[in-house]
């Protein structure tokens, strides 16, 4: 019985298109076939999720086309600790939003690092962090914080890590100190 051997992962790929919310690609082949009832191959190709905020002349994104990338707070924790402790970084704010709309995909977070999707209600107030590196030190603000929209426009969010987990909400106020709720406490990517 022989099973099926691949190679290592590719490199990651660019995203597949700028301006929107879409996927890079890694691959990996096939070095020995199974035979004799041998282990089938896994996948050979993985897709992640991806926005690159510059188109390929250098310009930079309309912010509307680009809706908020979000993920759980406590992420916010091992980012910090990963940040360059030189003092430079710009102080974060946070915004508030109330949650319009969400699609089904959001209580299906099969995945422990997607569990924190189910506190997502809709008309729940919610705080979204905007701190280093996510801040882009050109604009002071992170993409999809709402900054520039007309009161109760609805604005577009997705979560990182469950592309089926979108939807809608409206910005109420931005805080310069956050003090959010961590179960309401979420992060801008």
């Amino acid at each position: 019985v022989i099973p099926c051997v691949v190679s290592q992962w590719s490199v990651w790929s660019g995203c597949a298109e700028p301006c929107k919310t879409t996927y890079r690609v890694r691959r990996r082949h096939v070095i020995q076939k199974p035979r004799n009832g041998g282990e089938e191959c896994p996948a050979l190709e993985e897709r992640a999720g991806c926005v690159e905020y510059w188109t390929q002349q250098g310009t930079e994104c309309k912010q509307s086309l680009i809706p908020a990338l979000i993920t759980t707070g406590g992420f916010g924790k091992a980012r910090k600790k990963r940040a360059a402790a030189d003092g430079n970084e710009r102080a974060g704010y946070c915004v508030e939003f109330q949650l319009m709309a969400i699609t089904p995909g959001c209580l299906q977070s099969y995945h422990s690092y997607t569990h924190w999707m189910q506190y997502l209600r809709e008309g729940h107030t919610v705080c979204v962090e905007c701190q280093h590196p996510a801040l882009d030190s050109r604009s002071l603000h992170c993409y999809g914080d709402g900054s520039g929209s007309k009161k109760n426009q609805l604005l577009h969010w997705q979560a990182v890590g469950n592309p089926r987990c979108k939807g809608t909400w409206k910005r109420i106020r931005q805080l310069d100190t956050c003090s959010c709720p961590s179960v309401h406490s979420f992060l801008f990517i």
